[in-house]
């Protein structure tokens, strides 16, 4: 698996240094949906590791934290991007919260996007028993888009380049035994109407 771009380095040693405080305010899993993917991609902060790596660094691309807790300054948008996103991925993340309760936040996720990667959390969904997600509308790096390849997405759009997409190799051979049969039907169709001319010349 290819390793990850490095996230802002203050916030790695933070979120290595604290694991406790990390787990309680923060996402612990997550597991990614969508298009291309044959089974869902599952990363964890725990245990520590090159999965720790990629989790810690998914998150803070996608603009997780600015879009459940409210931030000085504000980068989301409650507005959607203009343009094109492409196909939608989603991210489930596990959200452990007091009294051993456990809240599932959901985050679309447009890693490819024109000219940046885009996410979305619907606002208002609860967490840690009386919190709301800010919610709303993240542009993002390509950081976000090279995270993702690493984790298991396809590099480009599926069906797409290397994308797993429409079997157009099946389509070929399929087309060919079509004509095939056609012309084999059309054949068969001339040499009886001959047999039969020849038969009433006779």
């Amino acid at each position: 698996m290819k390793a990850f771009l490095l996230v802002p380095f203050a916030v790695t040693l933070v979120a290595l240094a604290l694991p406790g405080a990390s787990l309680a305010k923060g996402a612990s899993e997550a597991e990614i949906v969508g298009p291309g993917l044959d089974n869902p991609i599952s990363l964890a902060v725990q245990p520590v590791g090159e999965e720790r790596w990629q989790f810690l660094q998914l998150v803070e691309t996608t603009g997780f934290y600015p879009a459940v807790f409210v931030r000085s300054p504000d980068p989301m948008l409650d507005e959607r991007p203009a343009g094109d996103l492409g196909p939608k991925y989603t991210i489930t993340y596990v959200m452990p919260g007091p009294n051993n309760e456990v809240d599932h936040l959901v985050q679309d996720v447009y890693p490819y996007a024109e000219p940046d990667p885009v996410t979305y959390v619907a606002p208002g969904q609860r967490f840690f028993g009386t919190e709301r997600t800010r919610g709303g509308w993240y542009v993002s790096t390509t950081a976000l888009k090279d995270n993702l390849v690493a984790a298991g997405l396809p590099r480009t759009p599926p069906g797409d380049g290397d994308g797993p997409g429409f079997p157009w190799t099946l389509a070929g051979v399929l087309s060919v035994l079509v004509v095939a049969v056609v012309m084999g039907v059309l054949s068969a169709v001339r040499i009886r109407r001959g047999r039969q001319t020849r038969t009433v010349t006779a």
